[in-house]
């Protein structure tokens, strides 16, 4: 097995993350940041934090399988969301557990950050996504 995840006695738990993974593999896949977009770069779930963190995993999804990569890679994922309050966690949540199914995101996730940010790129963007994979 490529990547090994886990959460030692000690650390928070429960969270909707693993607290560690490591990988043994030799080939690094890093998709850069995702967001709401269908392939020509039409906006999916305007104003929709829901529709846009399953959107956004989707796509991640899908640079994931164009190098030879799925889900059980990956290594760690880093979340930014646009005017985060903690009370957005549930539809945060909600998105990522929309998708889980469909694109093989086991939870709890890999090693996950959630980071809130003012604005991204464009003004309807609510979420963007990147993952760090590790295939052998």
């Amino acid at each position: 097995m490529t990547v090994q995840r886990f959460t030692p006695k000690g650390m928070l738990q429960p969270v909707p993350y693993h607290h560690v993974a490591v990988g043994t593999g030799a080939r690094h896949v890093h998709v850069s940041g995702q967001v709401a977009r269908q392939a020509d770069g039409t906006p999916v779930a305007v104003g929709d934090l829901v529709g846009q963190v399953a959107q956004a995993l989707r796509n991640t999804a899908t640079g994931l399988s164009g190098a030879g990569a799925t889900f059980a890679d990956v290594l760690r994922l880093t979340f930014y969301v646009t005017q985060w309050r903690p009370e957005r966690i549930g539809d945060f949540m909600a998105g990522v557990e929309a998708v889980a199914d469909e694109i093989g995101l086991e939870l709890p996730m890999p090693p996950t950050s959630l980071i809130g940010v003012e604005a991204l790129f464009e003004k309807d963007v609510l979420v963007e996504v990147e993952a760090t994979a590790l295939v052998d």
